[in-house]
């Protein structure tokens, strides 16, 4: 496979054949650096290269989805970017997983597998719009050419290709077979402005509601295959830990039970039923290697996280002279101390895996936010080369980032190669908990000076984290500092004219992984929390105080006006009942946020609105 590092051309990536039901099918391929050449056409020696889009005879269109839709919207939010440039009917728009073995086979063609980062639209935003623009030439192309008139005087709209001088009509499915055979060589074709959008910014059916509404959608847990046996798994309770030994004679002749499998820090009992599995497991006697983790405890972490502020830190931003504007500081100073612990994913369905091993082949089913690594594991763990390993991804019952991980995907590839069946390796709950990989536990300590009209001068942070990347690849960590822990706070979003940034790793032996937005999800906390003190200690008003912190940038000044004015934020409130603001940014997004919340008589509070 080839590098993804280098530019790749926006020119060559739309080949086209026609499928076997007289439909058009739409693929292009790109592999990174390739040379520029005009749009490809399949032809009948070429056979068919990697579908994205196809268009089935009956009219109906099929977007292959390359990320994966864990109710984050991606199965609808994909395929309507492909449909706005191809004006399709988006009641006659579908979608399907795309294959990561076709994906690794020809060169990366599905550009990007991996789901994360809040990167879905954002990333392949341009290349699906063009491959829709792409396929609504040729298909207006091939209408021209069998009315035997030029092609401009054709326009598509919903579906269809319109010849307006003659009324004629021709369904995308009737003509879809002759576009295939479109030369497009050498036609530049141009994206839509977003202004002229018509689908994208709409509120449309999901296309992925119905299937979740009637049961019809397949989770990994769901999968289903013939001799298909269940395996349950428990590790060491002590991450770190290793399993010492087993009792298996005790499940011996227990009924529908068949075999326990060890593994280097896990034992596994395999039977004819998951319940079966899991109730053997829980009477399974096992000695566990507890490890250096053994005894450790929160409340210890949280004493020396807390002693580390203000302690050996790594230099992440300092403008101006802070140490100068804090010393001299003519008003109050402002300094508040936060913590967040660790937090595990829990998503609505448990960790799972479905392997079936084959002379030949391996197929996997499984909710994957990285098809592409879930692959390379397997190929790993089986032996098989990475062109026989079939990953078929299934929706997420939520993914977080743990989905993204795959470990519990190894582990159901050494099962299955105990077992020699189909096995399903399914976590309870209490076992995907104690397992998470979490996000991880931070301390923070902010300071701001004010000058005596309440005007911030100066601002310090010193956080301490667990690090990811640390514990994943020390590579990645530069001069001591773990980019995803100081997410939003090294540049913070406000201008202070003296600032001093600051971060300090210290890991324990707990695992930790990425987690819905990373360091934003607690460092906006943190930081938004600090400010509504140092707003409170000036005096001012919470977005007024904001807006002249952020006055530099356009985009954040936007952002609070038209929040001020979508939340009512000077309209008075009734008694016990108060209203609060937020701004961050993250992954290139400024998120503002009123929330009103009312303070019951026991001093119960319940967020009433949020905008």
């Amino acid at each position: 496979m080839t590098s993804m590092s280098k530019p790749l051309s926006r020119r060559r990536f739309l080949t086209v054949s026609a499928t076997l039901s007289g439909g058009l099918m739409l693929a292009w391929h790109l592999p990174a650096g390739s040379v520029a050449r005009p749009f490809e056409r399949a032809s009948a020696e070429s056979g068919e290269i990697n579908a994205w889009l196809v268009i089935n005879a009956d009219n109906t269109v099929v977007v292959r989805v390359a990320q994966s839709e864990m109710g984050q919207g991606v199965f609808t939010a994909l395929p309507m970017l492909v449909a706005e440039e191809l004006h399709a009917d988006w009641t006659l728009v579908r979608a399907e997983h795309a294959d990561v073995n076709r994906h690794v086979r020809e060169d990366k063609v599905y550009r990007r597998m991996s789901t994360g980062g809040s990167g879905a639209v954002r990333h392949s935003r341009e290349y699906l719009q063009r491959a829709g623009a792409e396929a609504r030439e040729r298909l207006v192309r091939a209408a021209a050419q069998r009315w035997g008139v030029p092609a401009d005087t054709c326009r598509a709209a919903a579906s269809r290709v319109h010849h307006d001088a003659t009324g004629r009509v021709l369904t995308y499915g009737a003509v879809a077979a002759e576009a295939a055979a479109v030369d497009l060589d050498g036609v530049e074709i141009g994206l839509k402005p977003w202004r002229s959008f018509e689908l994208l910014g709409t509120s449309q059916k999901r296309l992925d509601a119905s299937a979740k509404v009637d049961g019809s959608a397949v989770f990994g847990i769901d999968i289903r295959l013939p001799g298909m046996v269940y395996a349950a798994i428990a590790h060491c309770p002590v991450q770190g830990g290793t399993l010492q030994s087993h009792d298996a004679a005790v499940l011996v002749g227990r009924r529908g039970v068949l075999t326990t499998v060890a593994l280097s820090n896990a034992v596994a009992v395999v039977a004819d039923s998951s319940w079966r599995a899991l109730r053997a497991l829980a009477d399974l006697p096992v000695v566990w290697n507890m490890g250096a983790g053994a005894g450790s405890r929160s409340s210890d972490w949280d004493s020396e996280f807390q002693q580390a502020l203000g302690g050996d830190a790594a230099p992440v931003e300092r403008v101006g002279d802070p140490d100068a504007a804090f010393a001299n500081a003519s008003g109050r100073v402002v300094e508040a101390d936060y913590r967040v612990p660790y937090l595990a994913h829990a998503c609505m369905e448990p960790l799972n895996c479905t392997v079936h091993l084959q002379p030949e082949r391996v197929d996997v089913w499984v909710g994957t936010q990285n098809p592409e690594a879930a692959l390379a594991a397997v190929a790993e763990a089986s032996g098989f080369a990475p062109a026989q390993v079939y990953v078929h991804n299934c929706w997420l019952g939520g993914g977080f980032g743990i989905r993204s991980h795959t470990t519990h995907i190894t582990e159901a590839v050494q099962i299955a190669k105990a077992v020699g069946k189909p096995v399903q390796v399914l976590w309870s709950r209490e076992e995907d908990t104690r397992q998470g990989r979490y996000r991880p536990m931070s301390a923070f300590r902010f300071r701001a000076a004010l000058d005596p009209e309440g005007r911030p001068t100066a601002y310090a942070s010193h956080t301490v984290t667990h690090s990811i990347l640390a514990g994943m690849r020390a590579d990645l960590v530069a001069n001591g500092v773990d980019a995803t822990s100081v997410e939003g706070l090294g540049p913070p979003i406000y201008a202070f004219s003296h600032r001093d940034v600051r971060h300090t790793i210290r890991n324990t032996h707990l695992a930790t992984w990425f987690w819905r937005a990373v360091g934003a999800s607690q460092n906006g906390w943190a930081l938004e929390s600090f400010m509504d003190e140092v707003a409170h200690a000036a005096g001012a008003d919470p977005i007024a105080f904001r807006r002249a912190l952020v006055a530099p940038q356009p985009a954040a000044v936007a952002v609070l006006d038209r929040l001020r004015e979508v939340s009512g934020w000077s309209r008075p409130l009734p008694a016990g009942r108060g209203r609060g603001v937020a701004l961050f940014e993250s992954f290139g997004t400024i998120v503002g946020q009123v929330a009103e919340v009312s303070v019951g008589p026991t001093g119960a509070l319940r967020v009433d609105r949020v905008v």
